[in-house]
Parts: structure tokens; sequence; C-alpha cells
């Protein structure tokens, strides 16, 4: 073997034929293997751009759809159908009324109605010709959605004593009704309004002093957020039963985002998991888990007994869970997608769609 690096441009070539074609044979191999790690870099190179200078979000570019175009219109042409028989032509009919334009939609029925009397006023109901009082022949009604402001009101629970007179004994009371708080200052529906304002309308609990504030109670944040613990013990059983309809799906897609999260070992702040498993159609149902990391450990508590179809990204905490075979991996479209558009200037044939190119192979490329 000829070692090219032992020869230099001034270095006279040798005169044997077979060492001159050992040494085009090693030329062409270190030129090969030069191309390929420059077309390597240069790819690495396309995503690092794309990632510091690239736009951020999940939109899809026009121009990506062109790597399926040939699939979409195969699967979206008709198969040809025979020409039908002429129908005969229908006898004249009077025009079709004219549509009118789109109105505003009615209100829902489920909202309480308070009618508000605009009557005539009783000087104006004798009749202008002969004086005889005017008769109601009907009504006009329309219909306007109004607000009520929220307000605070005090429930006074009590609970009678009753004792014997002759005895001076026996005394009884009825039993106290379940509270959410035993003996707590909020009732069902103050928690139910507290909680939906902080998760469905992602409105902070130190505003939410303020509000009460404005209305002349003062409940510090602490308070409530010691209120949403409690919360969280009393809906655990539902979200348990949540989950079990989940893992009863056939396909069950599932996803990780970061959280911040406080740590109270005096470290400052640490990044949590937050795991959304989504049900089918037959099981609607969103679970969040939380896990302190990203580790399996998360993923193989949540599909526990499941059996069926997993949709998730290329992340390697859900290896293990397809290795009995009784989850199904089932790759992400849009990590697939990415794949095929990264390939398209570094490898154009295995990137091409009906190439032979294997999506999950693409995806886990890197």
């Amino acid at each position: 073997m000829i070692y090219l690096d032992m020869f230099t441009p001034a270095d006279p070539l040798p005169d044997d034929l077979e060492t001159a074609h050992q040494l085009i044979r090693e030329l062409l191999e270190t030129l090969s293997q030069q191309i390929h790690l420059n077309a390597k870099l240069q790819h690495q190179l396309e995503q690092l751009l794309r990632a510091r200078y690239g736009r951020k979000s999940e939109r899809i570019d026009p121009a990506q759809l062109l790597l399926f175009a040939q699939e979409i219109l195969a699967q979206a042409e008709p198969p040809p159908q025979p020409d039908p028989a002429p129908e005969p032509a229908p006898p004249p009919s009077a025009p079709a009324p004219k549509k009118q334009g789109h109105g505003r939609k009615p209100l829902p029925a489920s909202l309480a109605r308070k009618p508000v009397l605009h009557d005539v006023p009783p000087e104006e109901l004798p009749c202008p010709d002969c004086g005889t009082l005017r008769c109601r022949i009907g009504e006009e009604v329309r219909e306007q959605l109004e607000y009520v402001p929220a307000s605070l009101i005090v429930l006074e629970h009590i609970r009678p004593k009753y004792a014997c007179p002759d005895c001076a004994a026996n005394v009884v009371i009825a039993d106290r009704l379940p509270e959410p708080i035993e003996k707590g200052l909020p009732g069902p529906g103050l928690m139910a309004h507290v909680i939906t304002n902080k998760y469905a309308d992602h409105l902070p609990l130190y505003r939410q002093e303020g509000i009460l504030r404005r209305h002349g109670v003062e409940i510090s944040r602490s308070t409530m957020c010691d209120w949403m613990a409690v919360a969280a013990e009393l809906l655990q059983p539902i979200v348990t039963l949540m989950l079990t309809k989940v893992l009863e799906s056939r396909v069950v897609q599932n996803d990780d985002t970061p959280v911040k999260v406080q740590d109270h070992d005096g470290k400052g702040i640490k990044t949590g998991r937050l795991w959304d498993s989504i049900g089918d159609h037959n099981h609607p149902y969103v679970v969040y888990t939380y896990t302190p990391d990203r580790s399996g450990a998360g993923p193989a508590a949540i599909f526990q007994g499941f059996e069926g179809y997993l949709q998730a990204d290329a992340y390697s905490a859900y290896d293990a869970l397809f290795t009995s075979g009784t989850i199904i991996e089932v790759g992400c479209m849009m990590h697939a997608r990415r794949k095929f558009y990264e390939a398209r200037t570094s490898d154009p044939p295995s990137g091409a769609p009906g190439a032979g190119a294997d999506p999950i192979a693409l995806r886990r490329r890197a």
C-alpha cells in the first residue's frame, strides 16, 4: 500500500505502472471520502444556519409540499368514471327565492331570559279617532346580550340544635355537609372559579387577589395556592380515570414540553417535563403527567399496560416501550417532513419521495 502522506507535489511520479494504478486508486478513495465529508459538513452548516437564523415556527413552507406532490396528486386523482346518460330536462318551475345575507347568529337557548317590558304610556292608549282604548294585538321582541357582573355572597350554614326539654339532655344536630376544605373559607363555586381563572383563562393568582380585593375581600395569593393544592388532591381520581380511558385507545399521541419549576433544595429554577397523552376519538381526553426530568421512566410509567399504536417523536426515551412489540411505534409526519426537507440539498436521491427513503430512518438521521 502506498501512503499518500509520504508524497509531495514536488516528488517524481512512480514509473512502475502497477504502482501508479495503486496510487490512483488511493487518490480516488481519498477524494471520495473528502467529497462525502464535505457534503456532511455542508449539511451540518445548513442546519446550524437554519437553527440560528431560520424561522422557528412549525409552519409548512409551500415549497416543502412539492416533495410529496406526486404522491398527493396520485392519491387525490379520482378513478375514471363512465359518462352518465343524459338526464331529461326538468320542467320549468318558479325561480328559487334569493338567499338573504348572513344574519346574526341566534343566542343560545340555554341562556336565561329576563323580559323587560316597554309599554305604551296610558295617555296614548285611546284611539285618536273614536277615543276607544286600543287593544294589544301583538308584540315585537328583540334580544340583547347583557352581562351581569359576578358577585360574592356569604353562605351562612345554620344547623339548629334540639334537646329534650324534660331531660335537658340528648342534644341532636344535623351532620355537616361535605366541603372541599374541611372548615375552610371557600365554597365549591369559589374554588371552581379560581381554578378556571388560573388554568383555563391563564389568570395568575396575584391578579385574582386584586380582583377579590375590589369586592372588599382580602384573600392572599398564598392562601389561594393552598386551595389549588387541595383541589389537585380532590381531582386526582378523575385524572386517574381519564388516563385509564386514554390507555384504552387504539392510538395514543404523546409529547413532552419543558416547564420551569422552583427548586426547593436551594438550587434555583430547574426544568421539569409535562407529558401530554391524547386519546383517540372514542376516548377524547387529554391528560398531563409531570416528571422532574426527561428520562425514560416517565413514558414507562405512563404507558404501563398499554397495547396499541403510540405516535410520538424520535426521542430515545420511547425506544424501550417498543421492544416488546405490544406497543407499535408510529412516527411523526412533521419530523419526517423536516428530514425530507433537510435532505433536499445534501442527499437529493435518497431524500426524494418514491426513491426508497425510509421516513423513520431519515427522522433518526442527524
